[in-house]
């Protein structure tokens, strides 16, 4: 992996728990090219690695802009971003810009739905969209005005008409009302969604309809709730595991991960969310049967992949990994 140095050039006050933060190149340079959608993952406090979305133009080479929630409850990284990082101060990735969001670029029209932090990848696929002089419009969903980010940024990109702004004030039965928006889908229409699990959820249910292949999503957290994975990981049992490569050989315990293993192996996977939704920790899986529990593979990826940091074996099964 190509480490990138960054310097974090400007930070903005978006909201109460939003913060933006502009990078450049450590060394003065130019950055690598990007598509919208983009991610990076930041390390973070030299232990962990978080993935944040970029939000300004794509392959924009001088500068990135990202915005980060300040979860109070998250894992660590989050708060460790708005209470630790100031302006000069340096920040590594791990490799150039990844993207599991794409736009895709010969549909006809686009409908973009996006739920708070959720906005960061929209937003750029907006200055997009606008450069491509595409027909587009954005839904925004947050509780109000004063907690919507780039609201000036979003209504330029995408202009007055080109976006509605949901506010519900913390009760989402007073929000967007999606069967409307997405009960007729015009031919060459794609869906963009971006946000919290319960929306993407929503607006997924209510666009079942939709032609396949013309639904797009990212998750910014887990949609199932702390009760769900621990129904979940209820009855988990050991199970083997062979990396392929190397020819190790390890039992995974039933209260830990593959991952956790693969860390207790010193085998370096790339990893962020920790949870199965961001996709960072997927490896070939080349035999076994395995109890897929991420939120990011699908059917056909889950012939032949997994993730390691939530998915398991199934009963009796050893699984081989391309690593």
């Amino acid at each position: 992996m190509s480490q990138i140095k960054l310097k974090v050039a400007d930070i903005q006050q978006l909201t109460e728990n939003i913060k933006s933060f502009e990078l450049v190149s450590a060394d003065s340079g130019h950055l690598p090219s990007w598509e919208a959608g983009s991610h990076i993952d930041i390390e973070i406090d030299g232990h962990m690695r978080r993935s944040y979305s970029l939000s300004n133009r794509p392959g924009d080479t001088e500068r990135w802009v990202t915005a980060i929630l300040r979860e109070e409850n998250g894992t660590g990284g989050s708060k460790f971003m708005h209470d630790n990082v100031s302006i000069g101060d340096e920040l590594t990735i791990a490799e150039p810009p990844t993207n599991h969001f794409p736009l895709d670029e010969k549909a006809d029209s686009h409908v973009l739905i996006g739920g708070g932090i959720g906005i960061t990848p929209l937003l750029s696929m907006g200055y997009r969209l606008k450069d491509m002089g595409a027909e587009c419009h954005l839904h925004y969903c947050t509780k109000s005005k004063e907690e919507t980010a780039f609201y000036d940024e979003i209504v330029d990109v995408f202009g007055s008409a080109g976006v509605t702004f949901h506010h519900d004030g913390g009760d989402p039965s007073r929000g967007i009302k999606l069967d409307d928006v997405l009960g007729a889908q015009e031919d060459g229409q794609h869906l963009y969604l971006c946000g919290p699990g319960g929306l993407i959820n929503a607006a997924r249910e209510a666009a079942s309809h939709w032609r396949d292949g013309t639904v797009h999503f990212e998750l910014f957290a887990s949609a199932k709730s702390e009760d769900e994975k621990a129904e979940t990981t209820s009855g988990d049992q050991p199970f083997e595991v062979e990396l392929k490569e190397s020819g190790i050989t390890f039992t995974v315990p039933a209260d830990k991960s593959i991952i956790e293993l693969l860390w207790a192996n010193e085998v370096d996977v790339m990893y962020a969310c920790e949870d199965g939704w961001c996709g960072n920790c997927k490896v070939g899986l080349i035999s076994g049967k395995a109890d897929h529990r991420d939120e990011f593979l699908d059917e056909a990826d889950r012939e032949n992949f997994i993730q390691v940091c939530v998915s398991r074996a199934m009963p009796g099964e050893k699984l081989v990994l391309d690593i």
